[in-house]
């Protein structure tokens, strides 16, 4: 009687207490492994000692003292064992564990059975599992759902419907493994589907776990008005909704593009968490409402609830893709404020936004603040000086990348060779491009490809373009012909231009870019008649050239201008001040280039036309609304034009201006009469 109340009192004292020190304490021997070094041992008290070191994560040695117990464990000492392999995750202790139970001619029940497969799923083994749930004489429902579950996480979903299909009862767990395991797993109208089956045969049963995930499969394909059925269903019922529901709603309108909606959603929520306000900043940096997604961030910051770094990597994602540096900058110091992780991906994300934005010097800053700089930072810093004309650094990096012992990846090499053809290094390009997939193991990409016809494009190698073309080993894409093309236009490359525009037009017939760079080409070669072919062929089809677009920030506020913009408040400023520019410029010895104007006009007509480009008026009213020295940095969607950027030149020159112009293809830093690109872009 007194060995049981001690027992008792054994268990019900906390692990670390140290009653449990004084009585279980072991040593290792070279002989038996573990020794007794406590009377109560000798005594036959293995059970206890076995719970003490599974409290203690000593789940080795409690399993090696099953083979000391010179009788039949029991039960509960299989069960502690079993939970402690599952917990520590420890697929073949527990094995073991399951072997003893048959050496030692334990018939399991069925709780111990299920503790087994619960621990055969948890551990990824789902082979042994099945053994052991198609010996067991009795299941229930337990049995089933662990399958079920174990399957669906493991994306094993067809044996995991098979079982679903089989069992011969359901219960709430049932329908949520199964529906989830779809959702997982990106089958999200099969998960529907079940959803419909269950609200036919147990409508009652749809709680909202089940709901949860059927708002996630609407949201996945999306489909917002399958997903307003289920929101519908939910109002309906009136279910008491808790954070994952409230999520879930805001995670369908925000996919599926109601970004009002889900604005409505999160504003009825109770218990705003961190990953709420994190989905509707993202959203509204995705539908391009980059205040709205900024004025969230601020509410955040003055909620109360701390950002993380999923906020923050988002953040500053959106103000890379949309190279608003003022605004990464605030996130930036909100970071340095609250303090953050100098290892986290939010660190990386920072180097990629100003690294994108053009700012090479403060990304290279954050970047030396990194302890060890993962393979994104490398990338991000090396994408960057690529950009940004510094192809130098580019390439030093990514060797400073080697020597780090960090392996590059396929969206690395993009970067340097990048690089290599902004600087127009096509030996050193090529050798990079081989050595992908000779010395890193790497597969070429259409990426890949796509840059080295780049490179050998642009510097007239077109025999050797041609040949790679014919012998790669994928499809080429359309970024790869529209580089060929974009070559044929610098060298006057006719025929060629005619093969890489017939294979884009068979591509995507719909896009301009393709008819007005070969209208170009015809243009500059004086082919007048060609050119109202490529016009023509454009109106019957109905395709409109995109237009031209660059804007500017002054004072926090974007303006915007089109090519012969006059809608601007200061266009008469504009236009007297570039009329003097104009001057001024041919009096340093420029020249317009009206070989590339689509129009079979007058000399002086076409240089009238250039004057009013959009990247020029913005340039132009960028200078006369800020003091003396400020940089300008103008934005096009554009590439920019070869007048344009000989232009430019001029005018940073005259006006004693650093101009950065951003067009669709990288950034041109403009500085006392040169551009960083090298006149190579």
């Amino acid at each position: 009687m007194k060995a049981i109340t001690r027992a008792r009192e054994l268990r019900c004292m906390p692990f670390s207490s140290s009653s449990h020190s004084q009585h279980f304490q072991f040593r290792n021997d070279k002989r038996n492994n573990l020794k007794p070094e406590n009377p109560i041992i000798v005594n036959n008290n293995f059970e206890e000692a076995i719970d003490v070191l599974c409290q203690q994560k000593r789940v080795d040695e409690a399993v090696q003292l099953l083979h000391r117990i010179d009788h039949r464990p029991s039960a509960r000492v299989y069960s502690i064992l079993i939970a402690a392999c599952v917990r520590h995750r420890s697929l073949e202790l527990g094995r073991r564990v399951h072997a003893h139970t048959k050496a030692s001619n334990f018939v399991p029940g069925i709780f111990i059975s299920n503790r087994l497969l619960d621990m055969y799923t948890k551990c990824g083994s789902l082979v042994d599992a099945q053994m052991l749930f198609n010996e067991m004489g009795h299941r229930d429902l337990c049995s089933w759902n662990t399958m079920i579950a174990g399957y669906a996480k493991l994306g094993r979903l067809e044996q995991a419907r098979k079982l679903f299909d089989e069992m011969p009862r359901r219960d709430n767990f049932s329908w949520n493994a199964a529906i989830s395991g779809y959702v997982s797993h990106d089958r999200p109208w099969e998960a529907l589907e079940l959803f419909r089956v269950m609200q036919r045969c147990e409508r009652s049963n749809s709680n909202k776990f089940t709901l949860s995930s059927a708002l996630a499969a609407s949201a996945a394909i999306p489909c917002l008005l399958l997903g307003k059925e289920i929101h519908g269903y939910l109002i309906r019922t009136e279910l008491n909704l808790d954070e994952v529901v409230w999520s879930a709603l805001l995670d369908l309108y925000g996919k599926c593009g109601s970004l009002d909606e889900a604005r409505g959603i999160f504003d009825q929520m109770k218990n705003r968490d961190v990953v709420s306000w994190t989905t509707m900043i993202h959203r509204c940096f995705e539908d391009g409402r980059k205040e709205e997604g900024l004025s969230f961030f601020r509410d955040l910051m003055r909620s109360g609830v701390r950002p993380n770094e999923y906020t923050f990597a988002g953040v500053l994602n959106a103000c890379a893709d949309h190279a608003a540096e003022h605004l990464g900058k605030e996130v930036h110091g909100y970071m340095m404020r609250v303090g953050y992780d100098p290892c986290s991906f939010a660190v990386s994300a920072l180097v990629h936004m100003y690294s994108k934005c053009g700012n090479t010097r403060v990304a290279r800053r954050v970047f030396n603040q990194m302890p060890q700089p993962d393979l994104v930072s490398w990338t991000s810093l090396i994408v960057g000086y690529a950009q940004n004309g510094e192809p130098d650094e580019a390439l030093r990096f990514f060797e400073l990348l080697l020597q780090s012992g960090t392996k590059p990846d396929q969206i690395t090499f993009v970067g340097v060779l990048s690089a290599c053809t902004h600087a127009g290094l096509v030996d050193k390009g090529l050798e990079y491009f081989h050595s992908l997939r000779e010395k890193h193991g790497l597969m070429h990409t259409a990426d890949h490809y796509a840059c080295v016809i780049d490179l050998l494009a642009r510097s007239g190698r077109f025999k050797e373009a041609e040949n790679i073309i014919d012998n790669m080993s994928i499809k080429p894409d359309k970024f790869l012909w529209a580089s060929l093309l974009g070559g044929c236009r610098i060298h006057g490359n006719l025929e060629l231009a005619k093969r890489a525009a017939k294979a884009l037009y068979e591509i995507e017939p719909e896009n301009p870019a393709t008819y007005i760079t070969l209208a170009n080409i015809y243009a500059n070669v004086g082919l007048w008649t060609e050119v109202a072919k490529v016009r023509k062929d454009m109106d019957n089809r109905g395709i409109v050239k995109k237009p031209g677009k660059s804007w500017i920030e002054i004072k926090r506020q974007v303006h915007v201008f089109l090519v012969g913009d006059t809608s601007h408040p200061k266009t008469s400023d504009i236009h007297e001040f570039l009329g003097e520019l104009s001057k001024k410029m041919k009096e340093e010895g420029y020249v317009p280039d009206t070989n590339f104007v689509l129009h079979d006009v007058e000399e002086e007509q076409k240089e009238q036309n250039l004057v009013y480009h959009s990247e020029k008026l913005a340039v132009a009213f960028g200078i006369i609304s800020t003091p003396p020295g400020t940089v300008i940095k103008v934005f096009k969607n554009l590439r920019t034009c070869v007048d344009c950027h000989t232009g430019i030149k001029y005018i940073s020159k005259i006006v004693q201006r650093k101009i950065i112009v951003r067009d669709s293809n990288r950034f041109h830093c403009f500085e006392d009469g040169s551009c960083s690109c090298k006149d190579y872009w």
